[in-house]
């Protein structure tokens, strides 16, 4: 499904309507809504169930650990307690294959420096592998060797990726610096910094054939390693069993070794006058990889709950609520030449607030009861690639025809600002989510106070790719509608200062509010929020 396929004149009017809807969406929430202005979000109740779920009991709820499966307890016991039915294959639990890949002490990576002298790097602090890029991708080989060859910030376009192609650089390991140069104009470093490019640069990079890419973040893009670490260092992914053999070894790979790293002054993998030299050159040094990975088989769980529809005709269909439990667990503290610091808890309480938030959206639809039914997933692995809404997606609990719409919520305590992000209407492709995102727009406008919709991400071209970043995507996937719902990114989140006591409460609740009155609008609707509607009045209007 490609994510340009509409025409440009089509797409043009997408990015104006969304701030400015047609005169006929201003009935989009009246025609099924059904408010109660007695009912309110309770803040309390919202503050009281964050501060337990990201307690430093919970050790940061990382996939793979008792921490999680504790997590998706207290989720259960929540959805019974709000007297929802289980809508799992094990009660409120549905069971999820998963697999822990765990480094053993034989992982080694040196640089061959002067005189036969070996520097170890460090697992973590000095690198982190990537032993796997995505659901169907292929994997990278584990083991390679060879001469280092330093080119700077990489290829990133045609003409930069024909110039390193001249060099004999087939087999080599190659270092490449993902960020920006010095004295670039802001908005290209922050181009140069984003996720987006580090996959372009990857990309060019592979197609160079080397024996190993060696990708150290500088600048802005030192976050994305952080963030990313935790995943990389202990990955987890689906288990599909025949998909990985025992017996796998490189010669079934295709792809060269990956490492991902922070840039450093000094650092051996850099050229000695680096960060005043960045041009290609050969660095006299050479580079020995040996990734040795164990695979441990469990289970996760994904939490699901329904609130059963008032109304027989419609309640055999679903709107969805959906937003991840996990987080990264355990993280240790590192500063260039600085000690270790001790280990730490990422309490992930921004991240958690999407979990807790569809906690009182869940009690909000147990007092209005809207027509069509509400499930409520939360989805397992999200932090570790999106694993969770991938399996149940692919294993739905119930009939994936039947879901009308999937509203994700990340973390939306975010910042006391009256502003909320929304993805989904622009990033879509095909309209998809073109008309749920007016009744989302409907109902903001109608509220007290509304919102000021932050809609950065929510285009085909974010550099960051939000929209494929979250759960909600692989609904997406399957052609359900979706809005995901956000507050603006912050490097905190994946941190130890990311604590309950830091939320603003008020600012969650209101959010809450938003997606449960969205979430009743789109329930009480006798017609699925499909594009179909604004497709045809696009396409008489081109006529």
């Amino acid at each position: 499904m490609s994510r340009r396929s509409a025409p440009l004149v089509l797409a043009t009017f997408a990015l104006a309507g969304c701030s400015h809807a047609p005169p006929q969406t201003a009935n989009v929430v009246q025609q099924g809504a059904r408010f109660d202005p007695g009912y309110s979000i309770n803040t309390a109740e919202l503050r009281r169930d964050l501060f337990v779920f990201a307690d430093d009991s919970f050790r940061g709820r990382e996939t793979g650990t008792a921490d999680a499966q504790r997590a998706a307890a207290f989720l259960a016991r929540r959805a019974q307690q709000l007297g929802l039915e289980p809508a799992g294959d094990s009660l409120y639990m549905q069971r999820v294959p998963l697999v822990r890949q765990v480094f053993t002490k034989a992982t080694h990576v040196t640089v061959s420096v002067s005189r036969g002298r070996e520097h170890e790097l460090r697992l973590g602090s000095d690198f982190a592998p990537v032993i796997a890029l995505g659901d169907g991708a292929a994997e990278p080989k584990r083991n390679a060797e060879g001469e280092m060859i330093f080119v700077g910030y990489g290829p990133t376009d045609d003409d930069e990726s024909a110039a390193l192609a001249r060099f004999d650089l087939e087999g080599k390991i190659l270092v490449a610096i993902h960020g920006a140069p010095k004295r670039v104009k802001p908005d290209v470093g922050k181009m140069l910094e984003s996720q987006r490019m580090l996959s372009e640069r990857l990309t060019r990079l592979i197609a160079l054939h080397p024996a190993a890419i060696v990708l150290l973040m500088t600048g802005g893009a030192e976050q994305l390693y952080e963030q990313s670490a935790p995943r990389l260092l202990r990955p987890v992914a689906l288990d599909r069993p025949g998909e990985h053999p025992e017996d796998a070894s490189d010669s079934t790979r295709t792809l060269p070794v990956i490492l991902f790293g922070v840039a450093r002054r000094g650092s051996p993998l850099l050229p000695n006058e680096w960060p005043n030299d960045a041009t290609t050159q050969a660095l006299g040094r050479d580079l020995s990889v040996h990734l040795d990975v164990e695979r441990h088989p469990f289970t996760g769980y994904n939490v699901a709950a329904v609130l059963r529809g008032s109304d027989p005709k419609l309640n055999k269909s679903y709107l969805v609520y959906g937003a991840h439990y996990d987080h990264v667990g355990i993280i240790t503290a590192r500063r260039p030449g600085r000690r270790a610091k001790a280990d730490t808890i990422a309490n992930g309480a921004a991240n958690a607030s999407g979990s807790i938030a569809l906690l009182a959206v869940a009690r909000g639809m147990s007092y209005l009861r809207p027509r069509r039914s509400v499930l409520f997933v939360w989805h397992v692995g999200g932090e570790k690639g999106l694993l969770g809404s991938s399996y149940f997606t692919a294993h739905p609990t119930v009939p994936l025809d039947s879901i009308v719409t999937e509203f994700n919520a990340e973390s939306v305590a975010g910042t006391s600002e009256n502003t909320v992000s929304l993805v989904g209407p622009r990033a879509a492709p095909n309209y998809l989510s073109w008309r749920v995102g007016m009744i989302v727009d409907s109902v903001n406008r109608a509220l007290m106070t509304p919102f000021h919709i932050d809609r950065q991400w929510d285009d085909p071209d974010d550099p960051d790719d939000v929209y494929e970043r979250g759960d909600q995507y692989n609904y997406a996937r399957r052609a359900i509608p979706v809005i995901l719902f956000s507050a603006p990114l912050n490097a905190a989140d994946s941190t130890a200062s990311d604590a309950p006591q830091k939320i603003e409460y008020d600012k969650l609740a209101r959010v809450a509010e938003l997606m449960l009155e969205s979430g009743v609008a789109v329930a009480n609707r006798s017609r699925r929020p499909t594009s179909e509607a604004v497709t045809q009045s696009i396409s008489s209007r081109q006529h």
